[in-house]
């Protein structure tokens, strides 16, 4: 073990015994609770320190980013320990066969294609679920059966009828060959389908009564009273298609339409002795979606549970 990584652990394992003495101390916490935090403290630490890493590799010198862990000690600390090469390689324009592009064309791909993704299927799924809730039709049993045997399939098993009918459709090196396949989730017509159970029946007659529109009331009065199941249904959403790999591999052809997860295994080659160029395009990659779910953190937790209890 090297001198940088026993005092990191240090300097962690001091931090969790403070933060434990505090407690324990002036709080008065039980047996119980101490063990609790104490664990969950510990496990923070072990699934916090891959980032801590990332982070440093991305703004740790090229020229010592094998030689520490973290960063060096203090004393051997310079102007140059800490810098944005790896940035600036990462988003300097890049020559390739097809032409020259820069490493903000592949953000802007994901980013519109995980936007109209997740936009697509937050309309779809809630209407769809908002049907299933609150109407009686016949056939409604063999729909709701249905799709809930849809969800059993993994999708790689469809990639090739997929495929085919995508290429009879001429999409091929398309956006349209990612956005319309995925314009309808199983997975969270279901979600909405539960949430929207807990809408009030009588809430939904009285705004009849007023002349609404059937779609007035899904969008102005069901929609909003499941606005958490409607946070917590983004970020999975986004999540699914800002880290779809697959699907973007096989449909699309041109470099310039490529999206982060293709392009980032492409220069896992092409940087492979720049290996800092790609962690820096990693740390760029996973920003969004933590972004994400710090604004929808609260939506998110209490979405998940909304239609758990539900019929």
């Amino acid at each position: 073990m090297s001198f940088n990584v026993f005092h990191a652990l240090l300097i962690a394992a001091a931090a969790v015994y403070g933060a434990l003495w505090f407690l324990r101390s002036d709080h008065g916490v039980s047996a119980n609770t101490f063990l609790r935090y104490a664990v969950i403290l510990a496990a923070s630490v072990l699934v916090l320190a891959p980032f801590a890493w990332l982070v440093a590799a991305t703004f740790k010198d090229p020229d010592v980013l094998n030689e520490y862990v973290f960063f060096p000690p203090l004393s051997e600390w310079s102007s140059d320990t800490l810098n944005f090469k790896n940035l600036r390689v990462l988003f300097e324009p890049r020559q390739t066969s097809a032409g020259t592009f820069t490493f903000w064309l592949f953000i802007f791909n994901s980013l519109f294609l995980a936007c109209t993704q997740t936009g697509l299927q937050l309309f779809t799924s809630s209407m769809a679920g908002f049907a299933l809730a609150k109407y009686s039709f016949r056939g409604s049993g063999l729909v709701l059966g249905f799709i809930l045997g849809s969800m059993m399939i993994p999708p790689i098993l469809l990639l090739a009828p997929v495929y085919m009918i995508i290429v009879n459709l001429g999409w091929i090196d398309s956006f349209l060959a990612l956005i319309v396949p995925s314009a309808v989730s199983g997975y969270g017509i279901f979600l909405f389908r539960q949430a929207m159970l807990g809408v009030p029946k009588e809430l939904l007659e009285a705004a009849r009564v007023e002349g609404a529109s059937e779609f007035r009331l899904y969008f102005s009065v069901a929609l909003p009273l499941v606005r958490p199941m409607s946070g917590a249904f983004c970020l999975v959403a986004f999540l699914a298609s800002w880290n779809n790999f697959i699907a973007p591999n096989v449909f699309l052809h041109s470099t310039h339409k490529l999206t982060l997860p293709v392009i980032l295994q492409q220069y896992v080659g092409d940087y492979s002795s720049q290996y800092g160029v790609f962690l820096a395009g990693t740390l760029i990659a996973i920003l969004p979606p933590v972004i994400l779910f710090f604004l929808l953190q609260r939506e998110f937790i209490s979405g998940l549970t909304s239609g758990a209890v539900k019929g």
